[in-house]
């Protein structure tokens, strides 16, 4: 196992309140900076309907999508990742040289190396290092993982978490069952190494808790690669299966990151959910106990835009007021792999 991964899984299955002892004072990853970038083009359901056999209320109605953004040719992965990084440092007040570390998630990289990441640095002007992480639409909830734990131990000071996806590529346009449902776009969040008291009240990212079952990898995948370039290389789904795993999977997994800081369930703000179906969005909030006002979602203008989605729907709530400093952030996200995960931030 890869030595970043191996921290982010302990960190993962460390509860907050047993990080220290009683009075000590414990490094967070305080959440400094949000951003976003959307493609330019917007593409309705209505479109998609003059060219696939699909309807506007077929879409809606097993869904939630109404539109998505659809990437130009100059709207690249690296290009969205460094718009939306941008957008975050000046959000945080940062500068490039404030940036220790770069963490890009994506399922769509712009070439199968260098890392879209290290592009994204050069755009940046940032020294540090950077590297990409695949985990599909879990990516930003890994990556966020990976960076708190390097700063939670000492390795750098300040992380950009990108997500930033250009699945409208990968898409067989003629498969209505699958093209109806993605978009693109990139969200990123910068952050900044803070302090705590190692509880449940610590502003921060307070736990993450990421989970992977190589078993179900047939039910959502791309269907070829670099490495298999006999195959078309687009995206596969089993939706009904894919739903039945995702309720159940992502509402343990949300519990989890609340029992591992000592919080029950009102003590949640907002959800953030990973935005791929209204369906499952709606069938988490109910476990919760969460009423809709408390669910930022993005799915009806955004689509799925994968491991830009969560990040994407951050910055949306951020720039129209509804999150506010102490408030809690509970985010949970499933894709291909099987991958899943959650994680629990104080703003």
């Amino acid at each position: 196992m890869d030595l970043a991964v191996e921290m982010a899984d302990l960190a993962s299955r460390q509860p907050a309140e047993a990080a220290a002892p009683a009075g000590a004072r414990v490094v967070r990853a305080i959440l400094a900076g949000i951003g976003g970038y959307l493609p330019e083009k917007i593409v309705s359901n209505e479109e998609l309907s003059r060219t696939v056999d699909t309807s506007d209320s077929w879409i809606r109605e097993r869904t939630g999508i109404g539109q998505r953004h659809i990437a130009a040719p100059h709207e690249t992965c690296a290009f969205m990742g460094t718009r939306a990084a941008q957008a975050a440092l000046a959000d945080a007040g940062a500068t490039p040289g404030d940036v220790d570390a770069i963490i890009l998630a994506t399922a769509t990289p712009d070439q199968a190396f260098p890392a879209t990441a290290v592009r994204v640095q050069a755009a940046l002007g940032c020294g540090g290092f950077a590297f990409d992480l695949s985990a599909a639409c879990s990516g930003f909830v890994y990556a966020l993982s990976v960076a708190d734990a390097m700063i939670r131990t000492g390795q750098v000071r300040g992380v950009l978490v990108i997500g930033s996806e250009v699945y409208s590529r990968i898409m067989n346009w003629q498969d209505r069952g699958t093209c109806v449902l993605f978009g693109d776009g990139a969200g990123a969040v910068f952050l900044r190494a803070g302090s705590g008291d190692g509880t449940g009240a610590d502003r921060g990212v307070l736990s993450t808790h990421i989970h992977s079952d190589g078993r179900l990898g047939d039910i959502l995948y791309v269907d070829g690669a670099v490495g298999r370039s006999d195959r078309p290389g687009h995206l596969v789904m089993n939706g009904k299966e894919v739903f039945r795993h995702a309720v159940h999977r992502l509402s343990d997994a949300v519990d989890e990151a609340l029992a591992a800081n000592g919080l029950d369930r009102s003590a949640v703000d907002w959800l953030v959910p990973h935005q791929a179906n209204m369906r499952i969005v709606d069938a988490i909030a109910k476990r919760l106990g969460l009423p809709v006002g408390h669910v930022v979602v993005t799915i009806d203008r955004h689509a799925n835009t994968s491991a830009a989605s969560i990040p994407l729907a951050m910055a949306e709530a951020h720039a129209d007021g509804r999150l506010k400093p102490g408030q809690v952030l509970l985010l949970s996200a499933l894709g291909g792999g099987l991958t899943w995960g959650s994680a629990l931030i104080r703003l």
